[in-house]
């Protein structure tokens, strides 16, 4: 978009038109002697060459007047990176995050359909935070580093799939991952949220030793057990209603939680997930003052560089009349 930093100097454009009318005035009032009859057609004409000779001057005017106005040309709105929360996303992609004991709009789907559609929705709310995605099962793998780019964290879960790193659960791992992450960002509020509807039985370190050393680097985690408590399934004597949570580790979530500062959460159906998603983000707020700004370049120059155009451009084109004034000079004074 052009526009101009100081509009209000181009009030200065008409003003030799001021200096013009007053010259023009002295010089109808000067008393010259006028030839009658002609008189008329030769002011006319001697008013049109004089405007012609002075368009030049006019064009240099407006080129000079424009170039201190400061044509500017304004980009695009531009937001500014703010410094948010550097969130950790750990999810569990073991064999039995593939259960179907969740609804979502009225039809039964696995655990880990449910986390992909919600945890979409709370990655594009987290606005101004850094997010990072680290899936675990087996072992725990860095899907996507801490960045801004919330669509690629919230593409990269949308790709994963169950099994993709085995069908055991290394909860431990998967928070020391996220320790030493962490450990490779600015200071910031650092945030983990790891879930899963297990428990631990996989991996190098255990969840008690990969929280102590979180909680001594300062990272609040919010662990969340998902699955649902009742579950009907048929048999050769009809149906049965089990619990398939069965193996979920709620102590250990909890412990893991409280030891670094964080809360522990139940995810039972898609209501209550949604409903922890909205507490975390209450519990962990983001920033809310979105700096932007608008890049603009300086055009100066251009007006500018067609005033000196002009004025070069007259003086060559005047250089042979005033060498001819030149000559006749001095062949009258020899």
């Amino acid at each position: 978009m052009l526009t101009l930093a100081w509009a209000w100097l181009l009030l200065l454009l008409p003003l030799p038109l001021l200096f013009a009318k007053r010259v023009h005035v002295q010089t109808s009032t000067s008393g010259h002697l006028q030839l009658p009859g002609s008189s008329e057609t030769l002011q006319k004409t001697a008013a049109q060459r004089q405007r012609k000779s002075l368009l030049p001057y006019w064009l240099i005017w407006v080129c000079l007047v424009t170039a201190v106005a400061r044509p500017l040309w304004v980009g695009d709105l531009i937001e500014l990176p703010s410094k948010g929360r550097d969130l950790m996303l750990a999810v569990d992609l073991s064999g039995s995050m593939q259960i179907e004991d969740m609804v979502l709009d009225g039809k039964p789907v696995d655990r880990f359909s449910l986390v992909q559609h919600l945890m979409s929705d709370f990655i594009e709310r987290r606005q101004g935070d850094k997010i990072g995605l680290i899936l675990f099962a087996d072992h725990a793998y860095l899907q996507a580093p801490l960045t801004q780019d919330r669509r690629s964290v919230a593409q990269f879960l949308s790709e994963a799939q169950i099994g993709l790193v085995g069908k055991q659960t290394a909860i431990g791992e998967a928070i020391a991952l996220g320790v030493k992450r962490f450990d490779k960002a600015q200071e910031s509020n650092r945030v983990l949220i790891l879930l899963t509807d297990g428990s631990n039985n996989s991996g190098s370190i255990t969840p008690e030793q990969a929280s102590e050393i979180a909680a001594k680097r300062g990272i609040t985690i919010y662990t969340i057990g998902v699955g649902s408590e009742v579950m009907e399934r048929r048999t050769l004597f009809g149906k049965e209603r089990v619990n398939p949570s069965m193996d979920l580790d709620e102590a250990q979530l909890t412990s893991i939680a409280n030891t670094t500062g964080g809360r522990y959460f139940r995810a039972r159906n898609a209501q209550e997930l949604a409903q922890i998603y909205q507490a975390i983000d209450s519990l962990e707020p983001t920033d809310s003052e979105q700096l932007s700004y608008r890049p603009q370049s300086e055009l100066f120059y251009y007006p500018l560089a067609a005033a000196l155009l002009i004025s070069a451009l007259m003086m060559l084109w005047r250089l042979p009349m005033i060498q001819s004034l030149t000559y006749l000079t001095k062949r009258e004074a020899l």
